[in-house]
């Protein structure tokens, strides 16, 4: 029993490419019916994401599986486009690769944590499609307690390296109770919708969202139970939000020190967040002169994101260390399963060889035999058979000149020197 995983991600493939080889939803359950009826293939389960398509596989046994070829012709690509992007790796290699994965070490953001439920969806699709079982369906389970295990002895998810999750988690430093606050959004893009989801996910449950054209914005505001409004009603709802957080592409401020002012008189100076990822600014540079504002923009937050990365890339090193721990003890794990067919075949053999001289030495002493006679000749006839052949192994290693292979049927038969 083999356990494989082929893929490409973001490392090896273009974002073409990686288009070309994804797996649509309405595709991946024929695929995986017809990956499981592959020759030599006990098993798969396919992952993928905007930044990888992998197939884990349970094999019966090594060689020519195929599979590479079958990809190929799934998304009809000739191999001479896919071969140079793709990569291969089997037992504890494919075992390690997996830890990974989940534990977001081989992701595009360092420790990012949507990996890990990408790869629990393709596993219960995989589960639903009846293609995971046995020793690939143990490795995923060992996976998910792996990543579990790093999220809970690291800090390699605990630290913003987006600019979204940064502005989240500026927002939560100053304001401990996000379901207390009140946060005004401008723009609607792909930014502001980021800021939104983690607020969202957060606890914040009041949002405002100000954009040039309210129509566009609303399907995002019904996401998150946002009001809606347009850009000219910032300055009548400026006094409303503790937090702002703007991202369009406004060539020219939205936001002005005078607006703020006014807001702040209305607010009765209580504190204000004010978060300007916009490039060029949203917001002006002034208002950040004012008392009870905290005014933060792109490259502030940029500076914390690189603080970040790097205490993820340390993070990351103790997430390793877990990884191959875990991997290796995966493998001693299976590598024991091994054995159990060896040893439930041996205890067979002497178990028939006990019977044959039992049924003898009974049928003997039904016979009037001598009971001591018979007694002595079944101890020297089962003891005789249970060590002719570890005597033959050692009396062959001996002739061969192999030391070391006698010293260890010598351990194996517990003479230790």
């Amino acid at each position: 029993m083999t356990l494989l995983v082929l893929g490409i991600n973001h490392k090896t493939a273009s974002v073409e490419l990686r288009e070309k080889v994804a797996f649509s939803p309405e595709k991946l359950s024929n695929a995986l019916t017809e990956l499981a009826h592959r020759e030599q293939v006990d098993g798969g389960v396919i992952v993928s994401t905007c930044n990888r398509t992998e197939l884990y596989c349970q094999l019966d046994g090594k060689g020519n599986h195929g599979l590479i070829d079958w990809l190929s012709q799934f998304h009809d690509i000739s191999l001479e486009d896919l071969m140079p992007s793709l990569y291969l790796h089997e037992e504890q290699a494919a075992v390690k690769h997996l830890m990974r994965v989940a534990c977001g070490l081989d992701s595009l953001v360092l420790g990012e944590p949507q990996i890990l439920g990408q790869i629990k969806q393709a596993y219960s699709h995989s589960r639903e499609a009846s293609t995971v079982h046995g020793l690939l369906e143990k490795l995923f389970q060992k996976s998910f307690t792996v990543a579990k295990r790093v999220r809970t002895e690291t800090d390699i998810g605990g630290n913003a390296v987006s600019v979204a999750y940064a502005a989240c988690s500026l927002a939560k430093q100053i304001f401990e109770a996000l379901h207390e606050t009140t946060v005004m959004l401008i723009g609607a893009g792909e930014t502001i919708e980021l800021v939104a989801r983690h607020l969202y996910e957060h606890g914040c449950k009041t949002l405002i969202i100000a954009n040039r054209t309210p129509e566009n914005a609303q399907s995002l505001a019904e996401e998150f139970g946002a009001e809606v409004i347009g850009l000219p009603e910032i300055p009548d709802n400026m006094h409303r939000a503790d937090i702002v957080i703007s991202s369009t592409a406004s060539p020219l401020p939205i936001v002005g020190k005078g607006m703020v002012e006014k807001a702040l008189k209305q607010r009765r100076h209580q504190p204000m967040l004010m978060v300007d990822i916009a490039v060029p600014r949203d917001i002006e540079s002034e208002v950040g002169d004012l008392r009870d504002v905290y005014l933060y923009t792109v490259d502030d937050l940029q500076s914390i994101i690189d603080k970040n990365i790097e205490q993820r890339k340390a993070a990351a090193m103790q997430a390793e260390v877990i990884v191959s721990e875990e991997s290796a003890d995966f493998m001693h794990w299976l590598r024991s399963l091994e054995a159990v067919d060896s040893i439930r075949e041996y205890r067979q053999q002497a178990e028939a060889v006990k019977q044959d001289a039992l049924q003898r030495a009974l049928h003997a002493l039904q016979n009037g035999g001598d009971p001591e006679q018979l007694l002595t000749e079944l101890s020297n006839k089962l003891t005789n058979k249970l060590i002719h052949a570890p005597t033959r192994a050692m009396q062959q290693a001996a002739q061969d000149g192999e030391p070391e292979r006698l010293a260890q049927i010598r351990a194996t038969l517990g003479m230790e020197d």
